[in-house]
């Protein structure tokens, strides 16, 4: 498994040392078997912020390669669907206990309790981002 992700993309933005890189469609989706099943197949550009740690020239609309730990998808991974998945979890089974085996009150408030979750998600958003950064490897042209 590789080390680094890396993608192609095109310098939308420039703010300092951080830089809003449009990633680009790559044309293999198009080769691929399961392209009518892949949410990335389906979404043309994404944008991402990219921090110039290294102080390299660019400029807007130039194309630049951007990497990033494998291990930042793990990470997405865990905090959009396994940490969820555990809340909701232990609280059904918590209410449960409490609410003397109702099951539509218990899976209210498993339910319910996604919206403290994501709403903490949301409020730490900055700190998160701070975790899953993207660095500019080297610019091409």
């Amino acid at each position: 498994m590789a080390d680094k992700i890396k993608h192609l993309g095109i310098v939308e933005n420039i703010n300092g040392s951080c830089l809003k890189v449009r990633i680009v469609h790559t044309s293999a989706c198009g080769s691929c078997g399961v392209r009518g099943h892949c949410s990335a197949a389906d979404a043309k550009e994404k944008s991402v912020d990219v921090i110039n740690d290294k102080q390299m020239e660019c400029r807007v609309g130039q194309q630049v390669m951007i990497e990033g730990a494998s291990s930042l998808g793990l990470k997405a991974v865990a905090w959009a669907f396994v940490c969820p998945f555990l809340v909701m979890l232990v609280s059904l089974f918590a209410a449960m206990n409490f609410s003397g085996g109702n099951e539509p009150l218990s899976a209210l408030v498993a339910l319910g309790m996604l919206a403290p979750y994501y709403a903490g998600l949301y409020f730490f958003r900055n700190r998160l981002k701070r975790t899953f950064v993207f660095t500019l490897e080297s610019i091409i042209n």
